[in-house]
C-alpha cells in the first residue's frame, strides 16, 4: 500500500525583474526547496507551466498522486533481536 500524499508545491521566483524560477517545495515542519530550475524564464507563465512538468516528473502514478515511500514496519525486520541490532540467537 502507497504511502500517505506528499505535500508539494510550485512556485515562481523573480530574482531580478524579468527572470522567472520556478521552485518546487516540499511542506515538513516548513516549506523547503526541494528542487528549481537552473536557468530563468521570459515569463512568470512559461516558468509556471515549466514548474508544473518537473512536478509531474516526480509523480510515478499521476492518478495516485505524489505519494510517501512505502516504510516497513520495524517489526519486519529481521535478523534482530529487540530492535538492538543484534542477530537473533539460536
Amino acid at each position: 500500500m502507497p504511502g500517505g500524499l506528499r505535500a508539494l508545491a510550485v512556485t515562481v521566483e523573480e530574482p531580478k525583474p524579468g527572470a522567472f524560477f520556478w521552485v518546487l517545495l516540499e511542506q515538513g515542519v516548513e516549506w523547503a526547496p526541494l528542487s528549481r530550475a537552473a536557468r530563468p524564464s521570459k515569463g512568470y507563465a512559461k516558468a509556471m507551466a515549466n514548474g508544473l512538468l518537473a512536478l509531474q516528473g516526480l509523480i510515478e502514478d499521476l492518478e495516485a498522486g505524489p505519494r510517501e515511500p512505502e516504510r516497513a514496519p520495524a517489526s519486519a525486520k529481521k535478523g534482530t533481536t529487540f530492535g538492538f541490532g543484534f542477530g537473533v540467537l539460536k
